[in-house]
């Protein structure tokens, strides 16, 4: 194991003039702000029956002409033939955090990160884990998008956090590599430790058969043991398992953010993923939250969830390298390549101490020659950056809310991804955004097609 270097280096510079851009000049509330460049096109508030006081918007995935959407209650397909005119195609509701996102061809992949009393859309909590209870993996047919069909369940030990589609190397299964945390000795089927991941096969042409194939170890030694302390002193996540996982097939390259650790591995053999290198950095990182490719499979952008996305820390209490996205270069060849620390990333508009505010979920643009990245910032907004330059990334254009109107809100951008010319972002309380930007950096982007997308599989365009 090597740590971090300490080195820090930002570079942002604001494209557009907004409230939000200058210093110690805060937006209203609920008034969207955003950089010249980028342009505000749609939005669909959350409606019923995923609305309400237990409504969450969560991930994003992406087939044809349809966006995806997870929810703390469900789930939402969305018709985005016309993006400036997105439309409600079918809602359905199956409560049972995070509800994670993902799809291949016909079939949807959401994930339960909560005691459930059984496998079913109907499941009632039970919060008692010495009592019977159910959380893993759901499996959806949506052949026909206005009426989506529930297929089958797949439990897996402590949950579905995230998880991350692979597909097989025969094009006939695909696997889903799914991250869970936070084991408990009062927890009958969570127990500590829990260094590992479940891997589920998925058997294309008999779904029903999705079956765990694997749950491998990564952390035999047992992880990051930890750094206690607070958002403001500094802490450190004991390593637990995973927390989210970004796989590059085509390269047998996956990408890990597990809490105290962030890893590289080699997925040749997709049910046997081995750990090449991991990386710590207690002076900085609070918790490794999740991580994307560059495009050559030569970067990795790893995001720290300082506060686990309640906590303000876009303020100068807080700095700069806290709370940050962390650039690392990948070196070396083959069993030798390693994560290099080049720089960090954070948003330089401050937010007010009423906005939870932290690098979370984003996407590659499409833009051939350059690295550019799209990211969520929950209540920080919506940020376009490019970190061709591993250690000098610079923000390219933005798009935020002013804090929100209801104190009560748990709000902010969960994702934002790059599809098909547009930014999609789903708020964990507005419901669902489409966003435009228009940038001589960017608008190479918007030649790139494609029928399918779940960020944390990532492919060469």
């Amino acid at each position: 194991m090597v740590a971090a270097a300490v080195v820090a280096v930002v570079a942002s510079s604001l494209v557009g003039a907004g409230p939000a851009g200058a210093q110690g000049a805060f937006p209203a509330p609920d008034e969207v702000v955003t950089s010249a460049n980028v342009t505000h096109v749609a939005n669909i508030p959350a409606t019923a029956p995923l609305a309400g006081p237990s409504s969450t918007g969560t991930d994003l995935a992406f087939t044809g002409n349809y966006a995806i959407a997870g929810n703390y209650l469900g789930f939402t397909i969305y018709d985005i033939s016309d993006p400036t005119h997105p439309a409600i195609t079918s809602q359905v509701l199956c409560p049972g955090s995070q509800n994670d996102v993902s799809v291949s061809g016909d079939l949807l992949f959401l994930s339960t990160d909560s005691r459930r009393s059984d496998a079913s859309c109907n499941s009632t909590s039970q919060n008692d884990g010495t009592k019977p209870y159910w959380e893993g993996m759901k499996v959806f047919d949506i052949s026909d998008k206005r009426n989506p069909r529930y297929v089958t369940a797949v439990e897996t030990a402590c949950g579905s956090h995230t998880h991350t589609l692979v597909p097989g190397r025969n094009g006939k299964d695909v696997y889903l590599y799914v991250s869970s945390y936070s084991p408990s000795a009062t927890l009958s089927k969570c127990k500590p430790p829990h260094d590992s991941i479940s891997i589920i096969k998925v058997p294309l042409k008999n779904p029903a058969s999705a079956a765990v194939v694997a749950t491998p170890n990564l952390f035999p030694d047992g992880g990051n043991p930890g750094v206690p302390g607070t958002v403001d002193t500094g802490y450190v996540s004991t390593t637990s398992g995973c927390h989210d996982i970004t796989a590059y097939p085509s390269k047998n390259l996956a990408a890990g953010a597990c809490m105290g650790d962030g890893i590289l591995m080699d997925i040749s053999d997709r049910e046997k993923p081995r750990v090449i290198h991991r990386v710590q950095d207690d002076l900085h990182f609070a918790f490794w939250h999740s991580a994307t490719f560059n495009n050559a499979g030569t970067k990795v952008i790893f995001t720290d969830e300082l506060g686990g996305g309640g906590a303000a820390t876009c303020n100068p209490r807080i700095g700069q390298t806290r709370g940050a996205d962390g650039v690392y270069d990948i070196t070396g060849r083959g069993a030798n390549r390693k994560l290099e620390f080049r720089s960090f990333y954070k948003i330089s508009r401050e937010q007010t101490d009423e906005e939870n505010c932290v690098a979370h979920n984003g996407s590659l643009l499409p833009v051939p020659g350059r690295d550019i990245m799209v990211q969520a910032w929950y209540m920080g907004g919506v940020q376009v950056v490019d970190f061709t330059d591993s250690r000098a990334p610079k923000e390219i254009g933005f798009f935020e809310r002013g804090p929100a109107a209801d104190p009560d809100e748990s709000g902010g951008v969960w994702s934002a991804y790059y599809y098909n010319g547009y930014i999609y972002a789903s708020d964990l309380g507005k419901g669902f955004d489409v966003l435009r930007i228009d940038d001589p950096r960017t608008d190479p982007a918007k030649a790139n097609r494609t029928t399918e997308l779940n960020v944390q599989t990532q492919g060469t365009y």
